[in-house]
């Protein structure tokens, strides 16, 4: 019987999967092993409370005024998504398999950081409120950022690390 490979690109770690690849399907789509799964949902959650205190800490030390450019959701979603490209490229690529690591940082701690919610509306009040040139500049500029820092940040976790020299002894 032809088996799907199982996937290997950065966003799928095989370990972490939930879905039986090798079970019959139904209408294409894959089944379930234990939707719920407390233990990571907890550290979702745990990863969540804190993205969020993350991201309120972002948005008290950037001020921003009424009708300028929303330089603190900005600030936040480059650096998550910066931090994202990094993380996730190490963790699939690097490091060994984990139940945690990716379930609280990536979804946890990094959703609750960042905002795409609060970038679109962001886009909208400014486009409403008369200054629909630093809407859109600010809706390109977040997307075509992220997606950049994103690529640097997985650019970087792939340079391999630096290998280090024993320390010569004095009888050398």
């Amino acid at each position: 019987m032809w088996r799907r490979p199982r996937p290997q690109a950065l966003g799928n770690n095989p370990d972490l999967t939930d879905f039986d690849v090798d079970a019959p399907r139904g209408r294409g789509a894959p089944s379930l092993r234990g939707r719920v799964q407390p233990d990571v949902l907890a550290v979702i959650a745990l990863g969540g409370a804190l993205g969020a205190l993350g991201r309120y800490a972002v948005s008290r030390a950037i001020h921003v005024s009424p009708d300028t450019f929303p330089w603190a959701t900005f600030v936040t979603n480059i650096a998550g998504a910066f931090a994202l490209g990094l993380f996730m490229t190490l963790v699939i690529e690097r490091f060994p398999p984990s139940r945690y690591l990716r379930p609280f940082f990536a979804i946890g701690f990094l959703g609750a950081f960042t905002t795409f919610s609060t970038m679109a509306l962001e886009t909208v009040t400014l486009v409403k409120d008369g200054d629909a040139l630093l809407g859109v500049a600010y809706l390109l500029a977040s997307v075509a950022s992220g997606l950049a820092v994103t690529y640097v940040g997985i650019v970087l976790a792939r340079i391999p690390p630096a290998r280090h020299k024993p320390l010569a002894t004095e009888n050398e």
